[in-house]
Order: C-alpha cells, then sequence, then structure tokens
C-alpha cells in the first residue's frame, strides 16, 4: 500500500490477529509466478493428487511451461484470450498457468452453461481458442459453439489421461458412452499435442499491475454477466494477502479440498492460488459429492477446506457423520453467501473443525476479510479486512461520504486486489468504482473493533410500505428452527404494500414440520412488516452454479404468478 492508514480510520487494528501485519506491502508479479517459485522451493513436494495420481510441484510447472509452448505455437500472445471449459480437473490448472506464461488471458467458462450462454460470453470475451474435455456433456455443447462463433481451436484433454492405473483402464472401458469421439482435423488438438514439446517459451514482457490475468465473469445475477478484469497483480497479491492473515500458515505443511468449482473466483484464489503459493498440497475432486467428501477428508488427512454455507449443511446432515474422522481438519472457511450464525455454531460443535465466515467478491479478486483464525472472531460478522485492504462504510446516495462506526451503509473497499474495471463496459465500471474504491452492492455496517457485518444485499432489499426488510433477518429466523435445512427470502408482489415478504425452505431428512408451525417460530423473532405472507416448503430450492442459494428463479417464478393472477382479472 501506498500509504499508511492511521488507526482512527482502520479500527479494526484494534482487534487485528497476534501474528499478522496489515501494514505490510505486497510485491507485483506475474501470477504463474505463484506456481514457477513454489516448484523452485520445493520441486519433489506433492501438488496435485487427483484420484490417486500425483504430480509434484515439478511435474506440475514442467507440464504448465509445456503448455505454454504450445499456446506459443498456436499465436497465444498478450492481448489473446484462451478459455477454459472445464470441470475441476489437472488440466485446468497446468492450462491456467501455461496460458498466463504465453502471455494470454485465461476466460473461466462454467461446465454447466448452456450453448447460448457459452456463444455469448466467447463473442464478448473474444475467445478464439478453448481447452475442454472429450466428456460427451461439454464437447458436444462447445463443439456447437465452435459451429456457430468465432470460436476456432478446441484443444480437448481426457480424464482418462490423467487418472492413475488401473482407473485409467476401468474408465475408457466403463465410462466410453460418456465420452464423445472427437475428429482428427486442424480445428481439434489433444491436450497430449499441445504439450508434446521440450517446455521452450518465448519470454513476455508482463506488467503485472496493468497486464489482465484473467477475464472472471459474474454470476450475472443482475442482466448478462460482466467481465471483471483481474490483472496479475491483483490475484498475485489477493494470494499473498490471503496467505498472510493465516498466522499458522507454514509453508509445505497443509493439504487443501478441491471440491469447489474452480471456474468461480473463490476456488480458483482461495484452492488453486493460496494452495500454490503456501506449497500446499491440493486433493482435486471433480464436484463436490457429499460421501466423496467425507471419505477424502478422513482419508487423506485434508487441513484447509473452502466452501459455501450448502456444502456445509450437507455434511451436518450426513446420516454417518459420527463415522467419518475430521479430525485433521485445521481450517474451514465459509465464502460466497451468508453462513447462519446456526449453522456455524452446530458445524463447529458436531465436526470439532473450525469454521469461518469470509467476504469477497468477483470484482475484487476472491477474497476481502475474514474472521480471524485463532480466535472465535465475531459470529454474524464477515471478519476483519485482509492486509493491505480497506473497508469503509459509505452513504449509498453519496459514496463519497464514510458513516460513523455503527452506521448501516453500503460496504466499499479500497485495496491492490481490486479490478480495474469491466471489460468493454465503461459506464457500468464507472458506477462501481468511484472515488478510487469499489462500490460492492451490499449493505452492512462496522463496530467499534472493525468487524463488518453484511445487512443484506441492496438488490435484495424487500420494500414493504415503504420500510426497508432485510431477507436476511427472515432467513436467520428460519435457520434457528431445527427443523430447516435452507431458508431463502424473497419480495413478491402485493397490490397494497408494493412487496411483501415470502420465504421458501427445504427441511432435514424426517422433519415433519408445516409451514404454520414455521411461521408461528418465527413470528417472536421479527417486526410486524418483517413476518413473510408464506414458508413454503419445498424438496430442494434452486441454486447457482458454485452451490449457492439462488434467489432470481424464485423471484421471476414469483412475479410470473402474480401477472398471471392479475390477467386472470
Amino acid at each position: 500500500m501506498d500509504a499508511v492508514i492511521d488507526a482512527p480510520q482502520a479500527p479494526w487494528l484494534k482487534a487485528y490477529p497476534d501474528g499478522v501485519d496489515w501494514h505490510q506491502s505486497f510485491e507485483e508479479k506475474p501470477l504463474f509466478k505463484l506456481l514457477e517459485d513454489s516448484a523452485a522451493k520445493q520441486p519433489d513436494a506433492p501438488y496435485l493428487n487427483f484420484f490417486g495420481r500425483s504430480w509434484t510441484y515439478g511435474e506440475a510447472w514442467a507440464l504448465a511451461e509445456k503448455a505454454a509452448a504450445g499456446f506459443q505455437a498456436l499465436g497465444v500472445k498478450k492481448g489473446v484470450r484462451v478459455g477454459l471449459f472445464l470441470p475441476n480437473c489437472p488440466q485446468f490448472v497446468f492450462c491456467f498457468h501455461g496460458i498466463l506464461k504465453a502471455g494470454g488471458t485465461v476466460v473461466n467458462f462454467s461446465p454447466l452453461y448452456s450453448v447460448e450462454e457459452l456463444m455469448e460470453q466467447v463473442e464478448d470475451a473474444g475467445v478464439d481458442i478453448m481447452v475442454t474435455l472429450d466428456v460427451t456433456m461439454l464437447y458436444e455443447k462447445i463443439h456447437e459453439v465452435m459451429e456457430k462463433s468465432r470460436l476456432r481451436q478446441l484443444i480437448v484433454g481426457s480424464l482418462a489421461e490423467v487418472l492413475p492405473f488401473p482407473k485409467n483402464m476401468l474408465y475408457k472401458v466403463f465410462k466410453r458412452r460418456e465420452a464423445s469421439t472427437v475428429p482428427h482435423n486442424a480445428a481439434h488438438i489433444s491436450f497430449h499435442q499441445l504439450t508434446d514439446n521440450d517446455g521452450s517459451v518465448r519470454p513476455v514482457d508482463i506488467d503485472p499491475a496493468k497486464d489482465v490475468a484473467v477475464l472472471q465473469y459474474t454470476g450475472g445475477t443482475t442482466g448478462l454477466p460482466k467481465g471483471a478484469m483481474l490483472s496479475h497483480a491483483n490475484l498475485y497479491i489477493n494470494a499473498v494477502q490471503t496467505a498472510h492473515y493465516d498466522p499458522e500458515m507454514v509453508f509445505g505443511g497443509d493439504v487443501m479440498l478441491g471440491a469447489l468449482p474452480r471456474f468461480h473466483v473463490f476456488a480458483m484464489t482461495v484452492v488453486m492460488n493460496v494452495s500454490t503459493y503456501i506449497g500446499a498440497q491440493i486433493v482435486l475432486l471433480p464436484k463436490f459429492d457429499l460421501d466423496q467428501v467425507m471419505r477424502t477428508i478422513a482419508k487423506e488427512k485434508i487441513t484447509l477446506m473452502p466452501g459455501v454455507p450448502t456444502m456445509y449443511m450437507a455434511m451436518l446432515s450426513h446420516p454417518r457423520l459420527e463415522r467419518y474422522d475430521l479430525g485433521s481438519l485445521r481450517l474451514s472457511i465459509s465464502g460466497g453467501a451468508p453462513l447462519p450464525v446456526d449453522l456455524k455454531n452446530k458445524f463447529e460443535q458436531l465436526s470439532g473443525a473450525i469454521l469461518r465466515e469470509g467476504y469477497g467478491l468477483t470484482e475484487t479478486s476472491g477474497v476481502v476479510s475474514a474472521n480471524p483464525y485463532l480466535s472465535e472472531g465475531k459470529t454474524g460478522s464477515v471478519g476483519l479486512p485482509v492486509p493491505g485492504t480497506r473497508i469503509v462504510i459509505c452513504d449509498p446516495e453519496e459514496t463519497a461520504t464514510a458513516l460513523d462506526v455503527g452506521e448501516t451503509g453500503e460496504i466499499c473497499i479500497e485495496g491492490p486486489q481490486i479490478m480495474s474495471g469491466y471489460w468493454k463496459k465503461p459506464q457500468e465500471s464507472d458506477q462501481v468504482l468511484v472515488n478510487g474504491r469499489l462500490r460492492t452492492g451490499d449493505i452492512g455496517y462496522m463496530d467499534e473493533e472493525g468487524y463488518t457485518f453484511i445487512v443484506d444485499r441492496m438488490k435484495d432489499l424487500i420494500l414493504v410500505s415503504g420500510y426497508n426488510v432485510f431477507p436476511r433477518r427472515i432467513e436467520e429466523a428460519l435457520y434457528a428452527h431445527p427443523s430447516v435445512l435452507e431458508a431463502v427470502a424473497i419480495g413478491i408482489p402485493d397490490d397494497y404494500r408494493g412487496e411483501t415478504p415470502k420465504a421458501f425452505v427445504t427441511l432435514k431428512e424426517g422433519a415433519d414440520t408445516t409451514s404454520a408451525e414455521l411461521l408461528e417460530f418465527i413470528r417472536p423473532k421479527l417486526s410486524k412488516v418483517e413476518i413473510p405472507v408464506d414458508v413454503e416448503i419445498r424438496p430442494e430450492l434452486p441454486k447457482t452454479m458454485v452451490g449457492k442459494l439462488s434467489k432470481k428463479e424464485l423471484v421471476a417464478e414469483a412475479k410470473e404468478t402474480y401477472e398471471q393472477r392479475q390477467k386472470q382479472g
């Protein structure tokens, strides 16, 4: 940081974790240096573990350099954007660093995207080269996109090539129907062909502060997704900030669970980039499968686990939780969505693992704050800002005005991890990057010790007869009921009040609670305007691609129901 912010302007310094220096400065480096430097320090240490197949740091960096040479042979250089349309697999890691070493920019694509969503992002980002797998659910979609868009080159890997023997042979025999036949032509090359070289890479002059390392698209909860331009320095420094917030971090001393989808900024930063910087081993899983995750934690002695609240809910609800030894877990981090207080407490009680809530956005390279790891912090808070980061609560109508401690306003962020703007969207960029701060759209307050509490998202506010109702208050009240597994509250159209709250829940296995009972339970906990018109019990609730509970589908459903009712008179 260029300037030291004094304690009166940084109340979090009063409660900052022992052994963590908030004032520390950071060196700007190309992002691929995370792997290159760790490989130089410990070339023979384990880096990736994929179903028992392992790569050391030295082997992984050698493959990344071969990938870089292969990308350069395909014309990748500064200004060229290369897409990754991959699940969690080793090829993601090798190609991610290879693209950056070649001078290119990574563009992440969700494996769950539809053809239409892929087309929109390919054209918006200007992607001509895409890395994928021959898995039918991926290849058939991206092949159709190539026929209809500017996409001209596919690099196609396979799961069999990264599985250990005999799993690779069994995969070829029993999963062959799940793999597509890939044409042999100039538009297709295999991952093996990409890396079949001596790893000689032409040097590229990277400006870490200005050159975009990753074009990371937002979730698209409000309109079309936007590409956040994250520089090498943004992402490199955020990995360092996050690692240095952990006073017990020892280089080469941790084993990270990699179950979060790597295309998401949370997993990209916390699972891949932080692990690589601290020399940890990453045990990579294709997706979050509850039984597989529980077995993996016990077998591989996982020490670090990042997740979203729904993952911890699932673990807590496992019918055989007591059979799994979770004692190796040193630290579990929850992000991506608010962590219900009751969930945190129960998870820590029943698992014996520390669970701390953190906070971040795509636009901040992943991490802004977290509760201290070695102390309880403050339940319900997203904690204190990581080193070099400043959280400011501002007047939403005049973001140049910082509010006093305890006042509720818009959460704004200052720090070296903030994006330079949205790709090809200068107006949208100017709306969120104001006075050297990022406007998050989150409403919250900071207490006298610098802990930030999120009240809700501005876009999620329910306006009931002119009163602001925060859905999170309703959700927290529902989570306090022992039968509730998941809870979401939204505003639905109301002719008299404008909007009125409605809640949706799923119940824990075996629970037989009724909607009326849930309403009666939360009534004393809420004000009159906060009480939902209904608590609808459903077998499942919509979720985003990263596993967070999603409201937009429920809002759209409620709007459609209202409009149909209006037409019917």
